[in-house]
């Protein structure tokens, strides 16, 4: 795999955690109900949490000697994952982000296949670490949910 596969794919992700981001912001404001607490507070760790990841993924790019991504238009251009869509109740939210992280493993594994391929280990170490705390979230998400 060539480096600029890895950097591709790691721009997706850029993408996707900054999509993430924003919807967990929303999620944060607008979640009402009898788990209000609860969630406030889980959603307002986990975008803390992706800003984190934000920073490093972008970091690590440009350390490979790539270019990240850093417009509205390329997130929402390159990301996976949908934006909210306003309205959702606190299970829709848990619900939509529970499916963000499954589908976010599933990316999470690609590049670090394509990292360990192009012999980066410490790209593969940032984004198995990234993957684990996502299949944790998941966890918890589907926990909540009664999955």
């Amino acid at each position: 795999m060539s480096k600029e596969n890895l950097i591709k794919d790691m721009n997706k992700q850029l993408a996707n955690w900054n999509v993430l981001n924003t919807k967990l912001h929303h999620y944060h404001w607008y979640v009402k109900g009898p788990d209000f607490f609860t969630l406030h507070e889980k959603f307002e760790e986990i975008y803390n949490e992706a800003a984190g990841y934000i920073d490093e993924i972008a970091e690590r790019i440009l350390t490979i000697g790539g270019e990240p991504v850093s417009t509205l238009r390329d997130y929402l251009n390159l990301s996976t994952l949908d934006e909210a869509t306003g309205g959702e109740s606190a299970n829709d939210m848990v619900a939509a982000l529970s499916q963000d992280f499954t589908n976010l493993t599933s990316e999470l594994n690609t590049v670090i296949e394509v990292a360990e391929e192009s012999n980066d280990h410490p790209t593969a170490d940032l984004f198995i670490g990234i993957k684990a705390s996502v299949e944790k979230h998941n966890w918890m998400l589907k926990a909540y949910l009664g999955k």
